[in-house]
Formats: structure tokens, C-alpha cells, sequence
């Protein structure tokens, strides 16, 4: 069973003792929404790598051995109940400009748009983040620009966040330094 089943099954078994059952965030459960933020045995999303924790299965740990739960631990999520955390610093950021919004018409040849092999590579590699909160949880002293930070990286290496780089970034900036999180830059691109 996955993860999450087994928490599932945990809080059945709680709620059949008459006993309040553990708070979790969950919804997709296929690896693509990033709420089942949870720190597992002292990793994000436990020992495996580039999983998320409803991509984990109870046959990664051995028989009998002690699992350790937590939730995010990061000032950008402050815990609501249990393992559940406040995810709405997220949800601005992604409200003020985290997607692409550009009409792009119809689909060109692929050949069309020649994209260096580098930056190719790279916005392959961008789409796999999720908005879980994994890099902003695992640093002690990270903030909710971590986060800004790697969006601005991801869309503007996709040829679709070309057209709207600049007023993302800027609608970005403007936000948080009005929220006192980040000071002014010495330019904006």
C-alpha cells in the first residue's frame, strides 16, 4: 500500500477506537498536486527521491521499523492540525502570476522554435516541480521566495513564459517587497 493508504487505514482504525483521526492533506494522489507535504523519517517525502509522499510505498521501509511524521516545518507553513499545514502562502504566489496566461494561437512544427540543447534540457527538468513546498521545508532559514524564485526560474525557460517573464516577475517582486519579505533589487529585468 501507498503512504497515504496506510494513514488511511491508521485512522480507521482510530475512529473505530472512538478516537480523533490524523489530520493529513491530501488530494490528488498521483503525484501532480503537492499537498501531501509530509516529512518523512527527516526527508521530504521520505527516504526516496523525486517522489512525492502519495508516489511512496510502505515497502520502502523494513518490517517493524519506526517511522517518524511530521509536517512541513517552515514559516511559510504554519501548521493548521497534525501533519496538515497552511498552504495559502502558496496559493498567492501562484495567484500572482505562477502560470501562462499568453494565447499562443495555433500549435507550430516543433522545428519552428529552435531551442538551445542546454535550455532544452533545463525546462524539461523545470516542469517537475509540483508546488509541494519540498525546497522551501528541507532549508532551516528558507522563505516563501524560495519558492518565487524557482517558479520565475521554471517559466521563463519555457518557451511558452517568454511573453510574460518580465510582468510575472515584476507583479512577483512588487508583491513581496509590499509584504516586507524581500527588499528591492538593484534592477528588475
Amino acid at each position: 500500500m501507498s503512504f497515504l493508504e496506510m494513514l488511511d487505514v491508521m485512522n480507521e482504525s482510530l475512529v473505530h477506537k472512538n478516537e480523533d483521526p490524523i489530520y493529513f492533506d491530501h488530494d490528488c494522489r498521483e503525484g501532480i498536486c503537492g499537498m501531501c507535504s509530509l516529512y518523512i523519517n527527516g526527508h521530504p517525502h521520505g527516504p526516496k527521491k523525486a517522489i512525492t509522499t502519495c508516489q511512496l510505498h510502505m515497502r520502502t521501509f523494513h518490517n517493524g521499523q519506526t517511522i517518524t511524521i511530521e509536517p512541513w516545518r517552515a514559516a511559510p507553513f504554519p501548521v493548521i492540525k497534525d501533519l496538515a499545514v497552511d498552504r495559502s502562502a502558496f496559493d498567492r504566489i501562484q495567484q500572482a502570476g505562477g502560470y501562462i496566461s499568453v494565447n499562443t494561437g495555433g500549435v507550430p512544427d516543433a522545428n519552428e522554435i529552435p531551442i538551445p540543447k542546454v535550455i532544452a534540457d533545463e525546462a524539461f527538468n523545470s516542469p517537475t516541480c509540483i508546488g509541494c513546498g519540498a525546497c522551501v521545508a528541507a532549508c532551516k532559514n528558507a522563505s516563501a521566495m524560495l519558492f518565487v524564485s524557482a517558479k520565475v526560474s521554471q517559466l521563463a525557460l519555457l518557451p511558452q513564459g517568454q511573453p510574460e517573464r518580465y510582468r510575472r516577475y515584476n507583479t512577483w517582486l512588487l508583491k513581496w517587497m509590499k509584504k516586507g519579505l524581500v527588499t528591492a533589487p538593484d534592477r528588475r529585468l
